[in-house]
């Protein structure tokens, strides 16, 4: 289901601007500078109303975090979010994820996370999703050597087709995967749950995640 639109869009992210991005392809090669550090640089893709972004950066100071939303009836909800506690080292911007090898420069994110993106179920869609070898391969033009990825989703079908995409895929190890998430004791440490986490899980959906690094 599509979000409603917005009204007073412009406005609206005109007041967050502190913790905007409106020129991406502008700081291809530049992030770092734009936080002025060289800190690792983490990417998400698809943050929704921006409840893991934030919690990331709050609990990881020492990295940058740029948080991408194509819909922008959402992102607005995280920026005006944000907004209220500017964070130094996080910043929202909303492009489409096939223009990312336009916006970041070879190697020069260290992380990247998928959180509960888009199914595309249907078989003519599969080059859509966010975990497709298509994807995979705009992700290797622009992660470092040893970059991790990092997926979320309440999708079985998903997470299986996620995983035999992975396991195909020649310059990725497959690292670490669960069927459910937030019964396991390693890979739930730390784990910063989005709206959308928060929401299956209650209903008893198991969460599934994996792990993987660029190689």
């Amino acid at each position: 289901m599509r979000m409603r639109k917005k009204k007073n869009l412009d406005v609206r992210f005109a007041a967050c601007a502190d913790v905007m991005v409106f020129e991406p392809k502008q700081l291809r090669g530049k992030w770092r500078a734009l936080f002025g550090n060289d800190n690792p640089l983490h990417l998400e893709i698809g943050c929704g109303k921006g409840r893991f972004a934030i919690g990331m950066a709050e609990l990881h100071p020492d990295v940058n975090f740029i948080a991408v939303e194509r819909e922008e009836g959402a992102l607005i909800m995280a920026a005006e979010r944000c907004e209220e506690h500017p964070l130094p080292n996080l910043r929202f911007v909303s492009f489409d994820a096939a223009e990312l090898r336009e916006v970041f420069a070879p190697a020069e994110v260290d992380r990247i996370y998928l959180n509960f993106s888009d199914p595309w179920p249907k078989d003519r869609h599969a080059k859509r999703r966010l975990t497709s070898h298509e994807f995979l391969a705009r992700y290797e033009k622009i992660l470092k050597k040893d970059g991790t990825l990092e997926f979320k989703t309440d999708n079985k079908d998903l997470f299986d087709y996620s995983l035999e995409e992975m396991k195909n895929a020649e310059g990725w190890e497959l690292t670490a995967f669960t069927y459910d998430l937030h019964h396991d004791v390693v890979l739930s440490e730390g784990n910063v749950m989005t709206e959308y986490e928060e929401k299956f899980s209650s209903i008893g959906n198991p969460i599934c995640k994996m792990e993987a690094r660029f190689l």
